[in-house]
């Protein structure tokens, strides 16, 4: 359930994500992470604005939904969802980043041909 993360940030976990979100979830999975770690495995469907390209792309990411921010750990996405809940977006820290969303068993693609994994 979502609730206040460690760094007092809006949290939420992998079991309050949809297993397959739908456009009705009005969900924005922002990955933060840099691009070698995209490349290795991220979560389908998800947008790739690394934490240092934030500022410049914050046009990319839309008020209208409920942002999920995701990292390895769940360290950076937390500075980002402090960030843009200050300015405004309805955003969350995903509790355990990448690893938790791994370790749910939960999907992921790669850049690459091989078996997707968290760098």
């Amino acid at each position: 359930m979502a609730g206040m993360g460690p760094d007092q940030v809006p949290t939420v976990t992998v079991a309050d994500i949809p297993a397959e979100p739908t456009g009705d979830d009005k969900l924005f999975l922002l990955d933060v992470r840099e691009p070698d770690e995209w490349a290795a495995g991220h979560i389908d469907g998800a947008t790739h604005i690394p934490m240092g390209d934030l500022v410049s792309r914050l046009d990319e990411v839309p008020r209208s939904a409920r942002v999920i921010a995701v990292c390895r750990s769940g360290n950076r996405s937390g500075m980002v969802t402090g960030y843009l809940t200050k300015g405004g977006w309805d955003a969350y820290n995903l509790a355990g980043g990448m690893m938790a969303w791994a370790a749910g068993g939960r999907p992921m693609t790669a850049d690459s041909a091989g078996a997707p994994f968290v760098l």
